[in-house]
Order: C-alpha cells, then sequence, then structure tokens
C-alpha cells in the first residue's frame, strides 16, 4: 500500500542548520577578512607622458596596491606604474597622497612605492610555501578609489609560471579562480587569516577567468630588494638566442641532458659572451654543468649570484662540444 504524506508539512530547522551553517561559516570568514585588509588596500592613480589631459578628465586610475608598513611602502604591479610621472595613493578613508617610485622590477612585475602619511593600516605577507590546492583565496583591489573590490575563490593551482612583459618567466605564480575585476591588478591574494600569500598580476580573459598572483614568498625577496637596492640585481652574458632541438644521436654522443639548447643568434660586441668566444651558431647546452633546455633555464641562472662569478658554458659548436669561461656581469 502506498502512504502519502501531506506536502504542506515544513521541514524542521534542524533540516536547515548544518548547510546554513556551513554558509555562514564562509561568509564570517570572508567578511573578516575584508574588514582586516581593506583599509590597506589603496587606489593607484598615474600620469603618463602625454595623458595628463586626459587622466584629468576621467580621474586618471591604473591599479591597485597595499600598504606594507607605517612607513608608508606599498607594493603593486611593476606594469600599473611603469613610464608615469605623477603618482599618487588614494586611501580608504578619503585621503590622497603623491607616491615616490621607491623601485620596480618588470622581471616579476612587482614595483615598491611610498608615501609619507599617518595612520596607515597595513597587512603583512604570508608563506606562500605552505599554500594547498583548495585552500580560500581572496582577492582585493581599490580600482576606483574610496570604495575597495573583494572577490573570493580557491587556489586553483601551485607552481606555475608566467611571462612577464619583460619576457622573462616569474616563476612561482599562484592560480585562483578569484576573478580578478579590472583596475584589481597589484592588489593582494589574501589567505582566511588576511595575510598575503600573493600579488595580483594578470587575468587571461579568453581563459574562463583565470587569474594569477605572484608567491608571497617571491614577492617578499623582491620587495626587500627594491627598498634595499631600489632595484633586483641580475646576470647578464650578452646573448641573443632561441630554443632549437638538438638530434638524438647527437645528444646520446656527447651524453646530454636533454636533446633541446639555446642557439646563439648574436653576440654583443665587448659582451661576457664575446669575451668567453662563444659565437653565433652555437648551441648552449649547459651553464655549470646544469642542463640548459631554454632561454628561460639560462636566465634562472644569470642571477645575482652569478654577477662577476666565473661559470662555465658548455657548448655544440659544428659537432664538437666546448666548454667555454665565461664571467657574467650585471645587467643594467
Amino acid at each position: 500500500m502506498i502512504r502519502f504524506v501531506s506536502s504542506d508539512i515544513e521541514p524542521t530547522v534542524q533540516e536547515f542548520t548544518p548547510d546554513a551553517e556551513l554558509l555562514d561559516a564562509y561568509s564570517r570568514t570572508v567578511t573578516a577578512v575584508a574588514r582586516k585588509v581593506s583599509d590597506a588596500v589603496v587606489h593607484i592613480k598615474v600620469v603618463k607622458p602625454g595623458k595628463r589631459n586626459r587622466a584629468a578628465q576621467n580621474g586618471g586610475g591604473a591599479g591597485s596596491g597595499f600598504i606594507i608598513s607605517t612607513d608608508g611602502f606599498i607594493v603593486t604591479n611593476s606594469h600599473v606604474v611603469k613610464g608615469s610621472v605623477e603618482i599618487a595613493a588614494d586611501l580608504q578613508d578619503g585621503r590622497s597622497f603623491p607616491a615616490r617610485l621607491v623601485g620596480d622590477d618588470p622581471a616579476t612585475d612587482i614595483a615598491v612605492l611610498q608615501i609619507h602619511a599617518d595612520r596607515l593600516s597595513t597587512v603583512s605577507f604570508g608563506h606562500s610555501d605552505r599554500l594547498q590546492v583548495g585552500q580560500l583565496a581572496v582577492a582585493i583591489g581599490n580600482p576606483y578609489g574610496f570604495q575597495y573590490s573583494l572577490t573570493a575563490g580557491v587556489v586553483s593551482a601551485l607552481g606555475r609560471t608566467l611571462r612577464s612583459e619583460s619576457g622573462r618567466l616569474i616563476d612561482d605564480v599562484i592560480q585562483t579562480d578569484a576573478a580578478l575585476n579590472p583596475g584589481n591588478s597589484g592588489g593582494p591574494l589574501v589567505d582566511s587569516h588576511g595575510r598575503v600569500i600573493g600579488v595580483n598580476t594578470a587575468v587571461i580573459l579568453p581563459a574562463q577567468g583565470l587569474c594569477f598572483a605572484v608567491a608571497a614568498n617571491l614577492a617578499q625577496y623582491v620587495v626587500g630588494r627594491l627598498i634595499m637596492d631600489g632595484k633586483v640585481r641580475r646576470a647578464y652574458i650578452g646573448i641573443g638566442g632561441q630554443m632549437v632541438q638538438i638530434g638524438q644521436a647527437l645528444a646520446n654522443q656527447y651524453q646530454l641532458a636533454s636533446n633541446a639548447g639555446v642557439l646563439v643568434q648574436n653576440v654583443e660586441p665587448g659582451s661576457p659572451a664575446a669575451a668567453s668566444g662563444l659565437a653565433a651558431g652555437d648551441v648552449i647546452v649547459a651553464f655549470n654543468s646544469h642542463s640548459v633546455k631554454s632561454i628561460d633555464d639560462l636566465h634562472k641562472f644569470l642571477n645575482e649570484e652569478a654577477i662577476g662569478q666565473a661559470a662555465e658554458l658548455t657548448a655544440l659548436r659544428s659537432g664538437r662540444k666546448l666548454k667555454l669561461r665565461v664571467q657574467p656581469e650585471e645587467m643594467v
């Protein structure tokens, strides 16, 4: 026998409680993060050559940033302030201050500004190496001034690479599905405790809103170097090149770790590469015995520690394997 139950019986309060509690916990976390972080997020306005009148008409506006110290240091994106002749920072409390460019690093899309003001709210960096895929990520920006914008999502992937405007790859990039609203570039990506885990740097519009942030550990290192030196020191050897495939037989003959290398297309006169005897047509396959498969690999080895330090390049020339001594110099 089929028993019918009246449809006008209301579900009990207890049946709603678990979902309601989960939703409330999530909402409480996100709103708490907003309260803790938003006052430290600023609107960055810039004026670039030839655009002063247009900037005045539309209020200017380039991106976001966040204050990391009570003496007014602000982190933002390099591309936000690149080429500017005037920079200003608008705070959440309505105050606006001229900002000085302390330094920028196009290779990681990080820049540091400084304003002189009192009563500043700040945020601190967290540890991006402790992140896990799936944990909460909140992106905060100030695209228009005096009113912050917030989106929440999860960490989608870790350890991504993203090519900067300088052509170098940014390593250790966080991918998140927290939507990056226009003008939020340079703002912080924070965890559930309000600690900065990344600097929002790009959004790939055709790719279903994938957003990227430079991981906090890398950003904090770059910020420290910019505050101390005004730049991040890197080495160079003075070549133009591209990745090429190496025949498997040749790779086997010379016991190469990879069947790819960097074809030297040109060598700058007077450069470390020229002094080493490296020539156009050579294929670089190793730097200090570390395999070099691409220009990006070579860039990784040409860091601050490589400046002025003699190194060994392994190259193939006309079917022969060469060992060349090179002393990288500081990139200016």
